[in-house]
């Protein structure tokens, strides 16, 4: 396993939910020790300058989202079994039965609720919402679970990163720690021109530390790097799937979020093509990023998304494909030197 896979999957076993993002901060911190120059904003965004061999002529940002999405304990009944909130986007039918950690000690839990056999009909054919469900850390009384976590604590799927089939791997958090490994093996490495590379915080609920971040940088140019959703899974019509793994990096024209610059979405195109990297359209208006709040900020800024098609997301097992990783990178590398290359003209 090479040095950028082996760091993703570092950081997809790192707890990160929105708000909580340190672990992931002081990881990659460690990591860029002496290759960068970093600082931490208010909201805990991490901002990297790194120098190129060459003085940029404007600010480009490239950046991904450290947090992931999870849970909030909010409760604990007398009988040890804790109630919690979601914390970004997630889909009920995913949760039942999962494994989870709990809190900074990692505390091993289940989510459960009333067996099926004790549902009625009309339960048994309804999604069951999230504050019907609980945590079991196998706890007796509220006086043990106290000794174990507290109100406010993280929770996250508990789930191993698992390579698997023809360059598949799966894991929690593939969202956005695979845009973060890229980021960071571009920083250990020699790039054509100055850059600010920025790993922001809770993307996930609302791409907050991406609207501080934006403005404190004040870039001219900025590079999203993501992971949007795959639906070339059986069920799904070929005309809704949307993007598709292997196929390579996801290049995307419009989302919920934003409109994107359009010479920036060609040149990643006409990029793409001269160096021979795989890359695809995204086949519809879905989703958003941090786009939303990077493009927006202060007088605006020329923006561009490139994202790696991922299966499941929001969910204890994202797939991506290594391939797509790998490409996602290179096209990001290939776009520093385009980008002011083009400027130039």
């Amino acid at each position: 396993m090479d040095r950028l896979m082996e760091t993703i999957k570092d950081l997809s076993l790192l707890s990160g939910v929105s708000g909580d993002e340190g672990r992931v901060r002081e990881y990659i911190q460690k990591r860029l020790a002496g290759h960068c120059q970093m600082r931490v904003d208010a909201l805990g965004n991490l901002i990297c300058e790194k120098q190129g061999a060459k003085r940029a002529p404007h600010r480009l940002m490239v950046e991904a989202h450290m947090d992931e999405v999870g849970f909030l304990v909010t409760g604990i009944t007398e009988t040890g079994m804790l109630r919690f909130d979601e914390v970004g986007g997630i889909d009920p039918r995913v949760v039942i039965g999962k494994p989870v950690r709990v809190g900074p000690e990692g505390v091993r839990g289940i989510i459960g609720t009333k067996a099926m056999h004790m549902q009625s009909a009309k339960e048994r054919d309804e999604t069951v919402p999230l504050d019907k469900l609980y945590i079991d850390i196998g706890a007796d009384t509220k006086e043990e679970a106290e000794k174990l976590v507290s109100l406010g604590d993280s929770v996250v799927w508990e789930s191993a990163f698992t390579p698997f089939g023809d360059g598949f791997l799966k894991a929690r958090a593939l969202d956005d720690r695979a845009g973060c490994a890229i980021l960071m093996d571009m920083i250990q490495g020699e790039i054509p021109y100055d850059t600010t590379f920025v790993f922001t915080t809770q993307e996930e609920v609302g791409t907050r530390g991406a609207q501080t971040a934006a403005f404190g940088v004040d870039p001219q140019f900025a590079i999203v790097l993501e992971t949007t959703t795959a639906a070339d899974i059986a069920g799904v019509e070929e005309i809704n799937q949307v993007c598709r793994l292997g196929k390579g990096p996801v290049i995307s024209v419009m989302d919920r979020g934003a409109i994107y610059d359009k010479g920036l979405v060609n040149l990643a195109i006409a990029t793409a093509q001269s160096r021979g990297i795989p890359a695809q359209i995204k086949e519809g208006v879905y989703g958003g990023n941090d786009a939303r709040s990077v493009h927006t900020a202060r007088a605006g800024v020329r923006t561009l998304a490139i994202s790696m098609p991922c299966r499941y997301l929001h969910s204890p097992s994202c797939v991506l494909k290594t391939q797509d990783i790998t490409a996602t990178r290179d096209l990001t590398a290939a776009l520093l030197a385009s980008i002011w290359e083009e400027s130039a003209r």
